[in-house]
């Protein structure tokens, strides 16, 4: 009896009888000869239908086959280095081809189609080599992250989606009427890691955040997924040293396991190569100064006007770029004007208008991955600091309450999932690195 396999693992079963369920990727029409690219959720498998070794009525099956019919085919595995697939080099000789459905007409096909159309049928699009290598690297990047999180001490907790104030600032806040109450879908679960943190002493929550910021960049989703982990006892410093080597553990991981993907999407791994640990660090202040001879120095008009910043503003995806072209590996930038940071982060002694706050920018330009600080330990400062929000001190009740019992220094971060994705997979928009993306125009399918 055939042996019934994954196709990521054809290369096991040479010279065995194996069977295959999924589904028609493409045909080919040789006469006697039929050649169907197979597809099953794990790779895709040449399969070889001949005249001669099948029963006459499942051949003519085989000949009428179209694109995404889903069968099941037994036949016997060969090793040919020419076969087309993934991983490729061994085919099937059919014997036996079960049609379980024949697919309509596909709407998508080999020809060029239009962004929006394929946004419109993203629940078929998945179906394609490129955004099944996308989604493959995706989830193995997940698993990355919660592995080395989870060998490394850290408990997962999860935080609240619904949430009765901001986690950051009041202007990108999804409103909810919560039964005749005001109430918000969740920018961060930050401020709840600080508690499950002082329960825990290393933690990381990963799930959905919002952020209702009316933004159409390829870099920015209404809906989107984070990890952050928090830590006591941690300065800025050691929210570095961990920050490496974590990216760089995710970065190796994707590399190590998914060659066959970054090759279908062409992505040129030699940058990728270098994430290894110990990332370039430099302050904010120097970024400034650096920027700014830049300016200084360009000859095009519009490029001065691009990389100039004033000190007290925070960057723009030009000024990110430029920082990050300075070196050969992700960098951090650390200690932001407080301005433009969260309400939370501790500022830098002897500079009140400065934050312990730090940004990892990946190369290529890909901006900033994640976002991290020390936190504000002091209880009065972060009453005042919380006064400053104008939401009312009864919302962060209970946050306030962390700094008036046992409070600590402490540090975390948070990692946008589908920026990494991006950066990891080399793609120009963020729209292909979440099954389903959710913009301003959009929320079908």
């Amino acid at each position: 009896m055939a042996t019934i396999i994954s196709i990521q693992n054809i290369a096991q079963y040479e010279g065995q009888e194996v069977t295959l369920r999924g589904w028609v990727y493409n045909r080919t029409d040789k006469g006697k000869l039929q050649f169907i690219q197979m597809r099953d959720g794990t790779g895709i498998a040449q399969c070889v239908a001949f005249k001669k070794d099948m029963d006459e009525s499942q051949f003519e099956v085989a000949g009428k086959l179209t694109q995404e019919s889903s069968v099941i085919i037994t036949g016997s595995v060969r090793k040919d280095e020419r076969a087309p697939g993934i991983p490729g080099g061994f085919e099937v000789g059919i014997k036996t081809l079960e049609l379980i459905q024949m697919a309509d007409e596909y709407p998508i096909t080999p020809k060029d189609h239009g962004v929006e159309f394929l946004m419109d049928n993203r629940h078929l699009w998945l179906r394609s080599s490129r955004q099944w290598a996308i989604i493959r690297i995706r989830a193995t990047i997940i698993s990355a992250m919660r592995n080395w999180l989870d060998n490394d001490g850290y408990m997962l907790v999860d935080t609240p989606i619904i949430t009765p104030s901001a986690g950051e600032d009041s202007t990108s806040l999804f409103e909810l009427d919560y039964y005749e109450e005001k109430a918000y879908l969740a920018q961060t679960g930050q401020l709840y890691n600080e508690a499950n943190m002082a329960a825990f002493g290393k933690v990381y929550s990963f799930g959905p955040t919002f952020r209702a910021e009316k933004s159409k960049t390829r870099r920015h989703l209404m809906e989107f997924w984070m990890l952050e982990p928090e830590m006591a006892f941690f300065s800025l410093e050691d929210l570095m040293d961990m920050e490496q080597r974590f990216i760089s553990h995710v970065v190796q991981t994707v590399l190590d396991k998914h060659q066959a993907e970054l090759k279908i999407l062409e992505r040129d791994t030699s940058s990728l190569e270098r994430v290894l640990p110990p990332f370039p660090r430099i302050s904010y202040d120097e970024c400034v100064e650096r920027l700014n001879k830049l300016s200084d120095e360009a000859t095009d008009p519009e490029q001065k006007q691009l990389l100039h910043i004033d000190w007290g503003t925070d960057f723009g995806s030009p000024h990110e770029t430029a920082v990050a072209e300075m070196f050969d590996k992700p960098v951090f930038v650390y200690n932001f004007p407080s301005v433009f940071k969260a309400f939370y982060m501790q500022p830098v002694e002897g500079r009140p208008e400065v934050c312990r706050s730090v940004d990892l920018l990946a190369p290529e330009g890909y901006g900033e991955v994640t976002g991290g600080s020390e936190r504000i330990s002091d209880s009065a400062l972060i009453e005042k600091q919380v006064k400053k929000m104008g939401l009312g001190r009864e919302a962060y009740a209970w946050y306030l309450d962390l700094r008036r019992y046992g409070s600590v220094p402490h540090a975390g971060f948070g990692i946008g999932l589908e920026r990494t994705v991006a950066w990891i997979c080399g793609l120009p928009h963020i729209r292909e690195t979440i099954p389903y993306a959710r913009f301003m125009n959009r929320k079908y399918p």
